[in-house]
């Protein structure tokens, strides 16, 4: 239930806050772990930081407007693969924020970073968790997934995808040899 409960915040939010750049601007929204995140060690469960990944992912469609063409064209958002590293754990009650970005493109994939930050001891900001997921817009209508330059000329970006990092090259590696298992 606690999900739904920032479902809806994050759409009733959504008109208050800044727009983002598209396609390099960064999500940022602030959560606490509640009761209903943790798992029995007392802090946030594995799964709920994918979860919570999905409203970033969310939030970067309705603050770079790309909502509308989503809508308009029955489009779904669909992940194909993800990756997570567990860094500090996130106790209850603790606050943090939850970095979303989109990282780089090619063809119909999208990869994106959802970063999960924290105060450290110092009060100085520390990545408690940080992923990296692979997916893109299935079209119903075409029974296929949207070409990512298409989706990125709708937000009125021109240009091409930032060259992909060694570590992004090897999340897509590990993801392909995972979809021909």
């Amino acid at each position: 239930m606690n999900l739904w409960f920032r479902v809806l915040w994050l759409f009733l939010t959504a008109p208050f806050r800044a727009r983002i750049e598209p396609p390099f601007g960064v999500s940022r929204l602030h959560f606490r772990v509640w009761p209903n995140d943790i798992d029995t060690n007392l802090h946030m469960n594995n799964g709920r930081y994918l979860t919570i990944a999905d409203l970033g992912r969310t939030d970067l469609l309705l603050q770079t407007g790309l909502w509308r063409a989503v809508l308009k064209e029955g489009l779904l958002p669909m992940l194909s693969g993800s990756a997570i590293r567990y860094r500090r754990e996130l106790k209850p009650f603790q606050s943090f924020t939850l970095e979303s970005r989109i990282v780089c493109w090619r063809a119909t994939t999208f990869v994106m970073e959802h970063r999960f930050i924290t105060k450290g001891a110092g009060g100085e900001p520390m990545t408690a968790a940080l992923a990296l997921v692979r997916g893109g817009l299935y079209s119903r209508r075409e029974r296929q997934f949207v070409p990512a330059e298409r989706l990125v000329r709708l937000v009125g970006y021109e240009g091409d995808s930032p060259a992909f990092d060694p570590e992004i090259e090897a999340f897509l590696t590990v993801e392909d040899g995972l979809k021909r298992r």
